[in-house]
């Protein structure tokens, strides 16, 4: 087998030769095993610095163990290969500890009884109590908030991808950037100033009021790059033919984005469901069960964590029920973001062989 000579690798290459599959695991089971061996003899006690100087020794010895074997320009996108799984773990670590952390500490109060139960007459130090009552007030918040922010986000972004010219859609594509960005606390404050003025008590409509402005630019710009996706042929032969424009979105533009559109109404949803300071604000907490969101206090999901683990001091009951609800706030999020998978995957386009 020849060798040939790469001016630009400066070193021989054996054509045809390359390293086996194998030898990056053995990179990274070396990588791991002397990045321990560093953290033991310099007193490194955090494994995150650990699992850090092993990803830089990883891409190390990936790129010389390349090098030597198919040269150095094979070698650079074994490297980049090797910086791609290096993110992918750093993003993926922190995730799974978190989940592990949360579905660990959470299962040891979450029942069937935790569930279908308030706090009611339970005190906070005191075993027993529930979530229901937060289930029910998270429900209806994001409900209401989302039969407010889904319509307007929708139609706000039909007009700036189907009708929206000059300086009216200059401004409102601005407005949407800033709404985007501002924090949920804002949100709160302005619905709280006009409680004020109107001289009303705290209830659960409010809360959806705040949520559904954080709603409304996240759906707007979802919706907006589906719409932008949509080919302008279809629009042109529908027009063609002599359908009116408004008929054209309803029947051909909406129908093709639909998938989209809802995936990003439930991402918008999945958002405002884990807010916590506008709804501590307008909706401020309720240890009963309070079905009206129109009248008088509720409580939510993500209050309910807040306050049980503001009175819990890192142990005791209250922390268990604190780790139980984020439990059920994270299996919530997760429901809705399969549902919203499921429904892209649904309603999208279908091809032809």
């Amino acid at each position: 087998m020849s060798t040939a000579l790469n001016p630009r690798d400066g070193a021989g290459v054996r054509r045809g030769a390359g390293l086996p599959k194998w030898s990056l695991w053995a990179v990274a089971a070396g990588s791991l095993a002397l990045a321990v061996g560093i953290g033991l003899v310099a007193g490194l006690t955090s494994h995150v610095q650990w699992g850090l100087i092993a990803a830089l020794l990883f891409v190390l010895g990936t790129y010389a163990v390349a090098a030597r074997a198919e040269g150095r320009r094979q070698a650079k996108d074994r490297v980049a290969t090797a910086l791609v799984w290096v993110a992918f773990l750093l993003a993926v670590v922190p995730l799974v500890s978190l989940v592990w952390t949360t579905v660990s500490r959470g299962v040891k109060v979450l029942d069937g009884y935790f569930l279908s139960h308030s706090m009611g007459l339970v005190a906070d130090s005191e075993p027993g109590g529930g979530i229901y009552h937060a289930i029910l007030g998270s429900l209806e918040q994001v409900g209401l908030a989302t039969a407010i922010g889904a319509p307007i986000g929708v139609l706000t972004a039909i007009y700036l991808v189907e009708y929206g010219r000059g300086r009216l859609a200059l401004a409102v594509t601005f407005f949407v950037d800033v709404m985007t960005g501002i924090p949920s606390i804002v949100a709160g404050l302005f619905i709280l100033s006009l409680m004020l003025i109107l001289d009303l008590q705290p209830f659960g409509f409010a809360g959806s009021l705040a949520l559904a402005i954080l709603m409304m630019p996240v759906v707007v710009r979802s919706t907006e790059e589906m719409l932008k996706l949509v080919p302008n042929e279809l629009r042109e032969a529908s027009l063609a033919l002599g359908i009116p424009k408004w008929r054209t979105i309803l029947k051909v533009v909406l129908p093709t984005s639909l998938g989209g559109i809802t995936t990003g109404v439930m991402l918008a949803i999945a958002r405002i469901a884990g807010e916590t300071a506008p709804v501590l604000l307008l909706v401020f907490g309720n240890p009963f069960i309070n079905a009206n969101p129109f009248e008088g206090a509720q409580a939510s999901l993500p209050l309910y964590i807040y306050q049980q683990y503001a009175q819990s001091a890192g142990a005791g009951v209250a922390y268990d029920r604190a780790w139980a609800a984020s439990l059920t706030l994270i299996a919530f999020v997760m429901i809705l973001n399969l549902v919203a998978r499921g429904i892209a995957r649904w309603k999208a386009p279908k091809t032809g062989r």
